[in-house]
């Protein structure tokens, strides 16, 4: 025990150094766990002998369940609201597209069986959500035109997709047919069970955790995660996609206004971060890498159809109708990134009792590998290349946790003629414990303020103070966009009718930010702050 123990601290530091080593160099992190599994595996430098299917499948898809969870906890809805549609199609349709195509590919190209084949591109229809988001949060790719939103809320909802074609493939290579009435009962239960529950299990715990606020014990975080494999155990043994329930569950427990949620999304972080951390790790040891040259020939031509062709088509065919301009499409399609589900499911193939020709397992390994070292390396310059990268974006507000990583604020204050401060020293100001003046800019020209320093009609005063966090006193603020739309739109402040408890603080209209008062008509674009106590 004492020995597993040391083992697991030394696998956990080379993981956390690994992820160091991996951004320094622009590989994606994930990656990095992979390798460092294949290190410590049978054919590695450790030769640790893992080759155990079905533990590494109970331990993934328990591991699963948690980022399947939080990637649904950690959508902010109202980034996501306009892209939904899209999302959903790309995750549903778009994931059938693919596998199909796939499928079409290895059957009449690689001269696969039929269902063997159509069982290889279910297996790789979806797209990873762990390597999606670890990618657009640490290389801060603040896409154009919601496209970060797109690309989340897709790679956090196609697994269930994925999971539901590889599940009838498999009943249908064990003899139960691939009958027309099979197909429509197996995928309207797991949709209907998977929509049922996730919607009634996340209402339920809303209210549950509003209900009884568990204060600071650590006992919100136990309820939640209690939450989350509820959501996901009692669809499944009823024949329903426990997936997509805890998907759906995530999405509404993370969006309802929460008591302590800042501290509810620090702890899922953590715990997903190390969820991703074992998976790919385990994932790693369980390949053989010498196993894989022989392999190539078949995973590569599949990587390569599946990056540039079927991929492609499925997002052109589906976003086209929107009217989304080609560079998004290009590089939605470009971030399709395989990953951790797809080597899982991959698992399940191997411990059914289908029969199968090929070394399933490490076809989808290596098409993964190429997949993350590949796509996931050259995403940031495929955005940049396609001019997708935008500076009024902020990647980080597309997530329910959303929050200024500064631990200061800069505000800039007009000195108007007649204003109060008008030809007053800075010193004769006597500004609160706290507030600092940082910066004069008199026209061009920025000044270093000094106690004696004289403020003129047409300066702009810089000043800085510390960042407001107001969630141990009960106050909270959260920032959205007013979309066409909304009920909001084009209505004065003081005819929202807000509870007495809630306030509009800041609004961001293009590139300016002020304070509004009652009279401050909405626009569709603006993007408000609001204070709740």
């Amino acid at each position: 025990m004492t020995a597993l123990l040391l083992l697991a601290a030394i696998v956990i530091f080379a993981c956390v150094l690994g992820n160091r080593v991996s951004q320094r160099f622009g590989v994606p992190t994930l990656l990095a766990f992979i390798l460092l599994g294949m290190l410590f595996g049978t054919d590695g430098l450790l030769r640790i002998d893992f080759d155990n299917y079905q533990i590494a499948e109970d331990v993934c898809s328990a591991a699963l369940i948690g980022i399947m969870f939080y990637g649904g906890f950690g959508t902010s809805w109202q980034e996501a609201r306009p892209i939904a549609v899209r999302a959903s199609l790309l995750s549903s349709l778009g994931v059938v597209l693919t596998s199909l195509l796939t499928g079409l590919f290895c059957r009449y190209v690689l001269h696969f069986s039929m269902l063997e084949g159509m069982l290889i591109g279910a297996i790789l229809g979806s797209t990873d959500a762990a390597s999606v988001f670890s990618i657009l949060r640490s290389k801060r790719l603040n896409l154009k035109g919601g496209t970060a939103s797109l690309l989340e809320v897709e790679s956090g909802s196609n697994d269930p997709f994925a999971y539901m074609m590889t599940i009838i493939l498999l009943s249908a290579m064990q003899g139960e047919g691939l009958s027309l009435e099979n197909i429509i009962w197996t995928a309207g239960t797991q949709l209907i069970l998977g929509l049922l529950f996730g919607v009634v299990i996340g209402k339920l715990g809303t209210l549950l955790l509003r209900r009884f606020p568990f204060g600071s014990g650590g006992l919100d975080a136990a309820c939640l995660l209690a939450l989350a494999l509820l959501s996901y155990a009692v669809p499944t043994m009823l024949g329903g996609n426990g997936y997509l329930s805890a998907y759906l569950a995530g999405l509404l427990l993370g969006n309802a206004d929460l008591p302590g949620q800042r501290g509810l999304v620090h702890f899922f972080d953590a715990t997903t971060g190390l969820m991703q951390m074992l998976i790919f790790f385990l994932l790693g040891l369980l390949s053989f890498p010498s196993r894989l040259p022989q392999v190539l020939p078949i995973a590569l031509p599949i990587a390569l159809f599946l990056t540039f062709a079927a991929r492609p088509g499925a997002v052109f065919l589906l976003l086209s109708p929107f009217r989304c301009p080609v560079r998004q499409q290009l590089l939605v399609s470009w971030a399709g990134l395989r990953g951790a589900a797809s080597i899982v499911f991959a698992i399940l193939a191997v411990n059914s009792p289908a029969v199968v020709q090929n070394d399933i397992y490490h076809i989808v390994f290596a098409v993964v590998l190429l997949s993350i070292a590949f796509q996931g390396t050259l995403l940031p310059a495929a955005a940049r290349r396609l001019d997708m990268i935008g500076t009024g974006e902020d990647v980080m507000r597309t997530f329910s946790d959303y929050a200024s990583e500064t631990e200061v604020e800069f505000i800039q204050l007009n000195i108007t003629p007649g204003h109060p401060w008008e030809g007053k020293t800075l010193r004769e100001l006597a500004l609160p414990s706290g507030l600092l003046c940082v910066m004069i800019l008199r026209g061009e020209d920025p000044l270093t303020p000094r106690g004696k320093t004289i403020l003129r009609a047409g300066d702009s005063a810089v000043l800085c103070a510390a960042s407001f966090a107001g969630q141990e006193e009960g106050i909270t603020l959260s920032e959205f966009p007013l979309t066409e739309g909304h009920p909001w739109v084009e209505k004065r402040i003081n005819n929202l009718g807000l509870p007495s408890h809630e306030l509009i603080v800041l609004i961001r209209r293009g590139a300016k930010a002020f304070v509004p008062n009652g009279g401050t008509l909405l626009k569709s674009g603006d993007r408000i702050v609001v204070g709740k106590s």
